[in-house]
């Protein structure tokens, strides 16, 4: 099964990935990580050069050619969810797990990183609000969503792993940070 993990920049989904997909024995894919390879260019100077539209472009030719792949974890990019045949090819054989955290903490774990096309403005936590406003429709697509503004790495990890488990008729513990659809 492929576990697709989504939500907005700085909730752990790159972070969350590695872990599961070592703990799962998976093969782990950075969607962002794969479009810069792919583009050879980091983000913002594909966003400089192509603008949003170009890098969203990118994103959707990418995750179509992965809508057939056997079981891995994937990181997605906090947008790709915005696009409705997104959301199909990353459903395609997959699990969606929504990572969500409060807006400050969000700002606090992304600090000064100027590598965020998205949250060049005077006032990030305002820009981070509009944003997850925008989205929460998209977001709330997930099969699964996990707060992890006060959790862990491994605590995140183990909550996606009983989710999974209950999913395949077993029985773990039910926890207060899962919320299931």
């Amino acid at each position: 099964m492929k576990i697709v993990l989504t939500g907005f920049m700085g909730t752990g989904k790159t972070v969350v990935g590695r872990h599961l997909a070592e703990r799962l024995a998976l093969p782990f894919i950075d969607l962002d990580d794969a479009i810069e390879a792919a583009a050879s260019m980091a983000i913002p100077e594909i966003f400089a050069s192509e603008g949003e539209s170009g890098f969203r472009r990118r994103e959707r030719e990418l995750i179509a050619s992965m809508a057939n792949r056997g079981s891995c974890v994937v990181a997605t990019g906090g947008g790709a969810v915005l696009d409705p045949e997104n959301v199909r090819n990353l459903r395609t054989g997959a699990f969606l797990v929504c990572l969500v955290a409060e807006p400050a903490v969000i700002l606090q774990r992304l600090g000064t990183d100027v590598r965020r096309p998205l949250l060049q403005s005077s006032d990030r936590l305002a820009r981070i609000r509009e944003l997850l406003e925008q989205r929460g429709p998209a977001y709330a697509q997930a099969d699964l969503s996990i707060e992890t503004s006060g959790a862990d790495v491994e605590e995140i990890v183990d909550r996606i792993i009983q989710q999974l488990r209950l999913q395949a008729g077993l029985s773990p513990s039910p926890s207060p940070l899962i919320r299931g659809r």
